[in-house]
Order: C-alpha cells, then sequence, then structure tokens
C-alpha cells in the first residue's frame, strides 16, 4: 500500500471483529487492508508493503502460525501481531517462536492494542537501517555493508540505494526499469542499473546481486 499513513493488513475471518478493527484503526489514521484468511493475508503481505499486519491464528485455511512461518521463510520482515483466543503459556511462546512480534490474547481494551501498535512501529522503524542480505547487512544509514565476517564496505549513495531497492523485496525479481526509477531518479536509460550492478558485484561478491534471465534482477547475498 502507498501513501503517507501508516498501513496495516487485517487476517481476521470473523466479520464483526475485522469490521470493528477496521473502523478502530482508520479512526486512527491507519490505512487498512482487509484479508479473510491466511492465504489472502500471505498473498496481500508479499505483493504489498505494510507498515504493521495485525493475524489471527483460528483462520478458515489453518493456523496463522503457518501463514507467518511462510511469511518469514522468504524473508518478509513486515512486523506481525497475532491478535488470537489462543492463550496458553505455550500458544504465546509458539507464536513468537513463529515470527510474530508481539502476542496478544482476546479480548483486549483498544487502547491497549494501539499502544502495542505504535510501540511494534517504532521498534521495526529503529531496527529498520540494518537490512539482512543472507548471511551479511546492508546499513541503509550508514551508507555501507557488512560481511558476514563483521568487516564494513563502505558504498556510494547510488550503491547503497540500489542495494536497498533489492533487499526491500529479498525474493522479487525487479526489472531494470524498476530499479532505475527507485534508485536512478536522474538517469534516463536503464543501463545505469547495469553499471552499478558490476560496481556492487566487484565489491561484495558476485552473488550480492543475481541476474534472472530476460527479466531483471533480484537480491542475493553478500560475500
Amino acid at each position: 500500500m502507498t501513501g503517507t499513513d501508516p498501513s496495516v493488513l487485517v487476517v481476521e475471518d470473523d466479520d464483526e471483529l475485522g469490521d470493528l478493527l477496521e473502523r478502530l484503526l482508520r479512526s486512527e489514521g491507519y490505512a487498512v487492508q482487509r484479508a479473510r484468511d491466511g492465504q489472502g493475508g500471505l498473498h496481500a503481505l508479499l505483493t504489498s508493503e505494510f507498515d504493521v499486519a495485525i493475524l489471527d491464528r483460528g483462520l478458515p485455511d489453518g493456523d496463522g502460525l503457518d501463514t507467518l512461518e511462510r511469511l518469514r521463510r522468504v524473508g518478509n520482515r513486515t512486523p506481525v501481531l497475532v491478535l488470537t483466543a489462543y492463550g496458553t503459556v505455550q500458544d504465546r511462546v509458539a507464536g513468537l517462536d513463529a515470527g510474530a512480534e508481539d502476542y496478544v490474547v482476546k479480548p483486549v481494551e483498544a487502547e491497549e492494542l494501539l499502544a502495542r501498535l505504535r510501540a511494534l512501529r517504532r521498534r521495526h522503524q529503529e531496527s529498520a537501517d540494518l537490512v539482512p542480505l543472507g548471511q551479511g547487512w546492508l546499513d541503509v544509514e550508514g551508507c555501507a555493508a557488512r560481511r558476514p565476517d563483521g568487516t564494513v564496505v563502505p558504498l556510494s549513495r547510488t550503491e547503497r540505494d540500489l542495494l536497498a531497492a533489492l533487499a526491500s523485496r529479498p525474493t522479487r525479481v525487479f526489472s531494470r526499469e524498476e530499479l532505475r526509477e527507485r534508485a536512478f531518479a536522474d538517469a534516463e536509460s536503464p543501463g545505469a542499473v547495469d553499471t552499478y550492478v558490476y560496481y556492487l558485484r566487484k565489491k561484495l561478491g558476485t552473488a550480492v546481486v543475481r541476474t534472472v534471465r530476460a527479466v531483471g534482477y533480484r537480491a542475493g547475498e553478500i560475500e
């Protein structure tokens, strides 16, 4: 989703609760999208960008934690708050182990839910400057890459912007034109993308950017 408002995906099959959450979140300035099962939620999270997601566990097509685990396996880092009736200690542990940033048991007061979402978004924003690339990291704020052994490799702003665009969706293949628009606002030709892919590979190893023949490029890993 795009826009200046914070965006949230609500994955909830109960229409009464889902509608209530939508009204609450919209009243707080969120742009809200809704999914009613795990497959729909996974598709939304893999094809759009959200600031946060609220995920139920008891979904028509299975446990919401299965959706969460699949999301994390492909490298998607969207912060997820699990909102569920499953409230034992074992349930909470399973949710956090599956990749949830927070686990809230129904019923919950509206003020607490909103406060937890604000805290979750703050934590995510504070950590968003370090983006994983394989066993290494892209330091967006520091304009550098960190190898798995801890070595720091300085990057130019353009190299950083190109790598950040790829790392934002690590499983997606970007066309050269898409990358030109994201990282080379002043470049008239997508040929600039090829040039900077060469620079990145020279600095960080040939695996840092993967070529998908006849399609474009995708994120790889820092060597």
